[in-house]
């Protein structure tokens, strides 16, 4: 190994580092800092920001990547020059005062979105939202002044999934889910709901459920813990992992859920290699790919009659206001569609995406300018009753139940590239193993091992659309999505 690329090595590792103080820090605020600790949180923030930006873009971290590539790098350090590269070359275009102002924004909009949704208020929150919105703008310009600036904030998260592709796969599930979801609303036979009028459900309770359900599926107890948050999320790495939840006391699942979605996120932190800490090929892929291991094991595993055979007995035990819950009421329940459901964490497998879409054209159109942002609640709602027949009457319910836009306007896409991202991956994997099979005896290690293999050890080393055939032998399709969920729901709703 050369002298360059081992010095690259150091300076990457120092710019992982940041982030991941930069990643801890925000698990605090959203976790276990006080209400009052804002201020200085937003400071520290915006200077670890500002360290980060000015490391990722220094002059000589552009000579070192030059010197590795004229030295014949082999195909492994290629994928490291690659990855750094591109991050260089992107971020080097923006000022450091940006950055610094950017972080700065957004910390403190974390407790302005929290303080508008509680009081259904988003006058509250529109001066902050428009100023991230501006600030990231202006951003995109200096990334590439010639593109579209949703594109690039786009890019930003799926630098190897175009705009374009996006764009396919939306109108492939318009033409083929909003009809189904119309099918099953008109003539659908009416599923099971056994849990709705068993509650309420003591939170604490639901919070030990979950971690017996962590510990079942295989979460490692020495890198993990699992706390609650205003919404869920994911941080950390191979060593630290960190997730969250939430509960709802009338929803036993929603929590449930939840949790068995975080845990997908946080198995791919685990799976990234340890020896390749402080480099790209142990960072995960894009945010697409990040999102297909948290469907999968929510919807796939965790909605599967499998699963509910497995749990079914301990949720009982759990909750004994259950204790006449079948396993084919239970798999109805979990499986039912919600249109008139208005949160998009508590929506169904099938709605979920009339949701995501929703998001996806009002942040749109906001980032291009043509909506602005006092037209964002009515523009949110107009769509709300497009897609899905339902209007909200608050804009806590509406608007404001995402903390998402305090980051950025072009990243809820990626949930549903997600999806169909870990329906291919499930037709895949059901080529090697017996998913079924396995999930019913509780024994998850050879699918852990499997997403391992064929996804979590790569980290950062094939681009995403190469990621994807290296994982399934095929380009990204929406294919096995919309016949997973042709099948799934024909046969759920008898039609």
């Amino acid at each position: 190994m050369n002298d360059a690329y081992e010095r690259l090595l150091e300076r990457y590792q120092t710019i992982t580092d940041l982030e991941q103080a930069r990643m801890v820090l925000g698990w605090d605020q959203q976790v276990t800092m006080p209400d009052g600790g804002t201020p200085a949180r937003a400071q520290q923030m915006s200077t670890v920001s500002a360290l980060q930006h000015e490391r990722r873009t220094d002059p000589e971290l552009g000579e070192l990547l030059d010197a590795v590539e004229a030295n014949d790098p082999d195909e492994r350090q290629q994928a490291v020059v690659q990855e750094i590269r591109h991050d260089y070359e992107r971020e080097a275009e923006v000022p450091a005062d940006l950055v610094e102002e950017i972080s700065r924004t957004s910390s403190e909009a974390q407790q302005v979105w929290e303080r508008a949704r509680e009081e259904d208020d988003f006058e509250q929150f529109a001066p902050t939202l428009e100023r991230i919105r501006d600030l990231q703008v202006e951003r995109a310009g200096h990334v590439d002044p010639d593109a579209d600036p949703f594109a690039v904030m786009h890019e930003d998260d799926e630098p190897d999934l175009s705009i374009e592709t996006v764009e396919r796969i939306f109108d492939r599930i318009k033409s083929d889910l909003v009809p189904l979801i119309e099918e099953i609303r008109e003539r659908g036979d009416a599923p099971a709901s056994p849990f709705e009028a068993q509650g309420p459900y003591d939170e604490d309770e639901q919070f030990e459920f979950s971690k017996e359900v962590l510990e079942t599926l295989g979460f490692d107890p020495e890198r993990t813990r699992l706390d609650r948050s205003a919404h869920p999320f994911t941080v950390g790495n191979q060593y630290d992992c960190r997730i969250t939840t939430r509960f709802n006391e009338d929803d036993v699942v929603d929590g449930l859920l939840g949790t068995v979605h975080e845990f997908g996120h946080g198995l791919y932190q685990l799976g990234l290699p340890d020896e390749e800490y402080g480099s790209p090929l142990g960072e995960a892929q894009s945010l697409g790919v990040h999102e297909s291991q948290a469907r999968f094991w929510e919807n796939h595993v965790g909605r599967s009659r499998p699963f509910w055979e497995l749990i079914l007995p301990e949720m009982r035990d759990r909750f004994p206001q259950l204790s006449d819950v079948s396993v084919d009421e239970a798999y109805e329940a979990v499986n039912r569609i919600y249109p008139e459901n208005l949160i998009r964490v508590e929506a169904d497998e099938l709605t979920y995406h009339l949701h995501v879409l929703v998001r996806f054209e009002v942040g749109r159109e906001f980032v291009a300018g043509n909506l602005a942002v006092d037209e964002i609640p009515r523009a949110w709602n107009d769509r709300m009753e497009w897609y899905l027949g339902v209007s909200p009457e608050t804009d806590a319910e509406g608007c404001l139940q995402d903390v998402h836009w305090t980051e950025g306007f072009a990243a809820f896409q990626a949930y549903t590239i997600g999806s169909v991202l870990a329906a291919q991956l499930d037709a895949a994997m059901r080529e090697d193993l017996d998913v079924d099979a396995l999930i019913r005896e509780g024994e998850f290690e050879p699918i852990r091992e499997w997403l391992r293999e064929h996804v979590h050890r790569h980290g950062r080393r094939y681009p995403a659309d190469e990621l994807i055939e290296v994982a399934t032998g095929e380009p990204l399709t929406a294919d096995y999505f919309v016949e997973y969920a042709k099948e799934k729901y024909t046969d759920l709703y008898g039609l």
